[in-house]
C-alpha cells in the first residue's frame, strides 16, 4: 500500500475509521484521530497525516493454531478429506517430525502470521509418544526468537485416552516447565468423567490453564462439552478454560444444546470457533454435497455472556489443506459462515481483544497507552473490507510499518525430497 508515508517521529493518523467497540464505545464504526508517540497509542500529537477514512484495526490474536502440523500437506495428503483421513495421515507423518523439520515449518508459519498482522499466537503441539521431547524445546526457542514481535504460547495436545499413558505426567511437567497450557482432545469414551476430573486436578496441581478440542463432530450424541462444564463446576476449577470446535451443538436438539450452553456460561468456559477447518472436514461424504457448515453456536454463546473467539486452526495439513495464518481471511470467512454480519457490531473483538483476554496476552486495542500495533486498510467501511482480501494492508508494530514480504513455499521444498 503506497497511500501513506509515516514519519519516524511522533505523528497522528487523522480521519481514520475504527470499530467503536475497540475504543470501548457502543455502536459500529466511528471516525477519529489516532496519535502515536514512542511506539504507543497517544492523544493526537505531532505531524498529522490525512487518512481519508481508512479502516484501522488492532493487530490480531490467533488463539488456536497447530504450528507443528503446518505445511506437511505435500508429504501427508488427506486421501478423502475426512477427519479420520486427516488423523491417520498426521500420525503417520510424525516419523518425519525431527527438531529441524518442526522448526522450519513452524517458523515459516510464524513469519506468515507476522507479515499478515498477527501479534500473538497460541499453538497446540502434538505431545504423545515422546513428541513432547522434540517439539516443545523447538517452539520454546522460537518463542525466544520472536519475542517482541510475536507472543507465542504452547498447549499440549493429547487424546483423552492418553491420560492413562505412563508419559502423561511427564507431558504435564513439560507444559509447566515451559509456562504452557494443559490441553486435551475430548470425545466420548468410557470413564471420560474420571479422565476429565484427573486432568483438571493435574492442571490445578501445576497451576496451569486448560484448553480442550471438544466435540469436533456432527454426531449429536457427543456431549463432552457438557461434561467439561459439569466437571469444572464440580471441582471449582478457577483458572481459564478454553474449549474449541464444539461442532456437535449445531446438530443437537435445540433445547438440549441451549441447556448445555447455560452450563458453559455458568462454568465460565471460553470458546474458540474454527470455521474454516470445520467447514472443510464436517459433513464430508463421497459423492454427496455437504448439508451443514459445522460451525458452533456462536451467537447463542455470545448472548449468554460466553467469551467467543475465532482462530486459524490448521494450515496446509491434512486437517485443513489451505490457509496462510492470515486472520483477515479468518475474519472474512467467519463472517460469511457464521453470519456475523447483520448482527452485533462488536464481533471484531473476537479476533483481537477477546482472545487476548482468554489467553492472558497483553491487551490488543487502540486505547491511549496501548502498543501501536495496528493494521491500516484502504477499505473505509465493512463492505469494502469484506469485499477484497486486503492484500495491500499496512501493518504497524510499535508505530512503524513492517516489511510484509511473505516467505516463499520453495523454502520448504527440502523437507519433502523423495515425496511422491
Amino acid at each position: 500500500m503506497d497511500f501513506i508515508t509515516l514519519p519516524a517521529d511522533d505523528y497522528t493518523l487523522q480521519n481514520v475509521t475504527v470499530p467503536a467497540s475497540v475504543l470501548g464505545q457502543s455502536g459500529d464504526l466511528v471516525q477519529t484521530d489516532i496519535g502515536i508517540k514512542n511506539g504507543r497509542i497517544a492523544d493526537p500529537i505531532g505531524q498529522r497525516i490525512e487518512m481519508g477514512g481508512a479502516l484501522v484495526l488492532p493487530a490480531f490474536v490467533d488463539c488456536h493454531t497447530h504450528l507443528d502440523k503446518g505445511h506437511i500437506l505435500p508429504r501427508a495428503q488427506n486421501p478423502d478429506g475426512s477427519f479420520i483421513g486427516a488423523l491417520s495421515n498426521v500420525r503417520a507423518d510424525h516419523a518425519n517430525w525431527t527438531q529441524e523439520d518442526v522448526r522450519t515449518r513452524a517458523d515459516f508459519s510464524i513469519r506468515s502470521a507476522y507479515a499478515h498482522g498477527t501479534r500473538a499466537i497460541r499453538t497446540h503441539l502434538d505431545s504423545m509418544n515422546g513428541q513432547h521431547g522434540i517439539s516443545w524445546p523447538v517452539l520454546d526457542a522460537l518463542k525466544q526468537k520472536w519475542a517482541g514481535k510475536i507472543d507465542l504460547q504452547m498447549v499440549s495436545l493429547i487424546s483423552c485416552e492418553g491420560y492413562a499413558l505412563p508419559e502423561y505426567l511427564d507431558i504435564a511437567r513439560t507444559v509447566a516447565d515451559h509456562n504452557g497450557v494443559l490441553g486435551m482432545v475430548s470425545y466420548p469414551v468410557p470413564d471420560l468423567k474420571k479422565i476429565l476430573l484427573g486432568h483438571i486436578e493435574t492442571a490445578a496441581q501445576y497451576g496451569l490453564s486448560l484448553d480442550f478440542h471438544t466435540d469436533e463432530t456432527l454426531d449429536p450424541t457427543s456431549e463432552t462439552l457438557r461434561l467439561i462444564a459439569q466437571c469444572v463446576l464440580e471441582t471449582g476449577f478457577d483458572a481459564p478454560v478454553l474449549v474449541g470446535h464444539c461442532c456437535s451443538l449445531s446438530s443437537q436438539d435445540e433445547a438440549r444444546a441451549l441447556d448445555t450452553l447455560d452450563l458453559v456460561a455458568q462454568a465460565g468456559l471460553n470458546v474458540v470457533s474454527l470455521p474454516m477447518c470445520n467447514l472443510y472436514l464436517q459433513d464430508r461424504h463421497a459423492n454427496r454435497t455437504p448439508r451443514t457448515r459445522g460451525v458452533t453456536l456462536v451467537h447463542e454463546m455470545k448472548a449468554r455472556g460466553i467469551n467467543v473467539g475465532f482462530a486459524s486452526d490448521n494450515t496446509r495439513d491434512p486437517f485443513y489443506a489451505y490457509g496462510d495464518m492470515d486472520m483477515v481471511e479468518v475474519m472474512r470467512m467467519a463472517t460469511r459462515i457464521a453470519h456475523l454480519d447483520h448482527s452485533d457490531p462488536d464481533w471484531v473483538d473476537s479476533f483481537a481483544s477477546t482472545p487476548a483476554m482468554i489467553c492472558g496476552f497483553d491487551h490488543a486495542g487502540l486505547s491511549v497507552g496501548d502498543p501501536a500495533d495496528l493494521l491500516i486498510f484502504t477499505a473505509r467501511n465493512w463492505n469494502e473490507f469484506f469485499s477484497r482480501p486486503q492484500s495491500d494492508r499496512v501493518v504497524l508494530r510499535n508505530g512503524q510499518a513492517i516489511d510484509r514480504t511473505l516467505p516463499k513455499y520453495s523454502e520448504l521444498d527440502h523437507l519433502f525430497e523423495g515425496t511422491p
